[in-house]
């Protein structure tokens, strides 16, 4: 599977479940939370490494979470700087 096909289809490998982790968005099937994958690429671990301490998932699965991630970066405006008080 390429690069785009994941990219194109996140939202087969990604699910939000009132019953799992209280609503937070994880790869099917697993507990695994897309935050969790998200933290852990931002303090540099590599997608196979990821995989490595969350065998349940797969680098795809890795992959669709920052495709997921560019999307909502594309929907919604975070500032940068905090509001001054």
């Amino acid at each position: 599977m390429s690069y785009i096909d994941v990219v194109m289809n996140w939202r087969e490998r990604l699910t939000s479940d009132p019953n799992v982790c209280g609503g937070r968005v994880c790869v099917k099937g697993t507990r695994v939370m897309v935050s969790i994958i998200l933290d852990s690429l931002a303090d540099g671990l590599t997608a196979e490494q990821i995989v490595g301490e969350y065998p349940t998932i797969c680098v795809e699965d890795v992959l669709a979470t920052l495709a997921y991630a560019a999307d909502l970066a594309r929907e919604r405006i975070v500032p940068l700087t905090p509001p001054s008080v």
